[in-house]
């Protein structure tokens, strides 16, 4: 048997092992990339140097402790009471949390995000005496919405700058025109659209004012390490400079000697920040660098490319509405990362095939795999927190309940991106 389909064997176990035991995802995934070196189809030296993308597992560690720090600050929660403080009714207020929620979840993971807006959210919905469980799915669907509109936003996006080669700049402008960052912008408008009529019109809220107390800020330091980290990412991208991940990392580890001697949190609490990031995630994708760098290397993904364009032949507009359909739908049950490493070498080879731009199906692809992730409670793991906490305020939220918040706005958010990217890149 050739290498290669023994290599897509082990590409395709690893794959539906990871669906099925999705909390063992990293395991799975680092067996799986041991295993492709074992049999010798990359060498050691080779699967550690090149296909693993250190710069990015750089700036996804850093951005994670910088994050982390950004929550214990509080600075998110005295920008929301400000927000309910100054804009004239509820339902503007509730519709500029959702979007700030969006805006932070571009820099900060998406579920450390809902757990810092959750408090602010309950608040709210005790106050005004309604159900918090739409509020709540509103803050995870505008978290997913944005994850992949920056670099540091979500692993997909790092996954996506790896294997395209993007820095942090080419998220905003790429090659003179408008690149993700807009087009994603574009879903958060619609997004934002249906949160203020929905609250307004349907919750009947919108003319409500409730009085807010002010959050104590912590400081400001973490807050200057991310807008630092910022800057960095698009100073090293502007420069071609390949050590962004360096730079952050350098960034997470002041902020973590400010934790413990500054703040003076003790040497418990700093161990324990440390160990409660996402190393889970870390690891999963050192295994599924090594696998997919692997499947690249043979060919497979070029074959599978042109068995796609067999089926969808030269209609470039069906291909598009195919990659982004198929993403939305899987990636509301399955967990779209993935999917994504395996799609995103397919997608590019497909669009060059039909003589377009790359991005046009990358985009594509990101579009529907990060906004499909909304379509159902369990499509990512910002929904799963979302449950979690709604659960223990005794407010359970079923699957009838997510689908008539997560449905109507997966398909508008898409819909209103997928418009923009089109006029953008089509």
């Amino acid at each position: 048997m050739e290498m290669k389909w023994i290599v897509l064997a082990l590409a395709a176990l690893m794959y539906v092992t990871v669906i099925i035991f999705s909390d063992k995802k990293h395991w799975v995934s680092l067996i799986a990339g041991a295993a492709v070196i074992l049999i010798g189809a990359v060498s050691p030296v080779h699967a550690l140097v090149t296909l693993i993308n250190w710069n990015i597992l750089g700036i996804y560690i850093g951005s994670l402790i910088i994050a982390e720090l950004f929550l214990y600050s509080r600075v998110p929660n005295r920008l929301a009471d400000m927000i309910i403080e100054k804009l004239p009714d509820t339902g503007t207020a509730i519709t500029a949390i959702l979007i700030m929620t969006g805006i932070i979840s571009a820099f900060v993971e998406n579920v450390a995000t809902v757990l810092v807006m959750a408090p602010i959210a309950l608040s709210v919905c005790k106050k005004l005496r309604i159900t918090p469980i739409y509020f709540m799915a509103g803050l995870a669907v505008m978290a997913n919405l944005q994850g992949t509109a920056t670099l540091v936003g979500d692993p997909p996006s790092m996954i996506f700058a790896s294997y395209a080669r993007y820095g942090f700049n080419d998220f905003f402008i790429y090659q003179g025109r408008m690149s993700i960052f807009f087009v994603v912008q574009m879903g958060m408008i619609a997004g934002a659209l249906y949160f203020y009529l929905y609250f307004t019109k349907v919750a009947n809220i919108g003319k409500q004012k409730i009085s807010v107390e002010r959050e104590s800020i912590v400081s400001f330091f973490p807050t200057v390490l991310l807008l630092l980290m910022i800057v960095a990412l698009a100073v090293c991208s502007f420069f071609h400079i390949e050590y962004s991940g360096a730079f952050v990392m350098i960034l997470g580890i002041a902020g973590l000697i400010w934790f413990r001697f500054i703040r003076k949190e003790g040497l418990q609490k700093t161990v324990l920040m440390i160990k409660n990031l996402d190393w889970e995630t870390i690891g999963f994708l050192i295994g599924v660098f090594i696998v997919i760098g692997t499947v690249s290397e043979t060919g497979l993904l070029e074959d599978f490319a042109l068995f796609l364009r067999g089926i969808i032949g030269g209609n470039k507009l069906l291909g598009f509405a195919v990659i982004i359909l198929v993403s939305v739908i899987i990636s509301g049950f399955v967990d779209n990362v993935p999917y994504i490493i395996v799609m995103l070498p397919v997608a590019a080879t497909l669009a060059q095939n039909l003589g377009l731009k790359s991005e046009l199906y990358m985009f594509a692809l990101l579009v529907g795999s990060c906004m499909g992730g909304n379509l159902t409670p369990f499509g990512a793991s910002a929904n799963i927190a979302a449950m979690g906490i709604l659960k223990k305020q005794g407010a359970p939220m079923s699957f009838a309940d997510w689908c008539k918040i997560g449905v109507p706005f997966t398909l508008i958010t898409t819909a209103a991106a997928s418009i923009l990217l089109w006029f953008l890149w089509g």
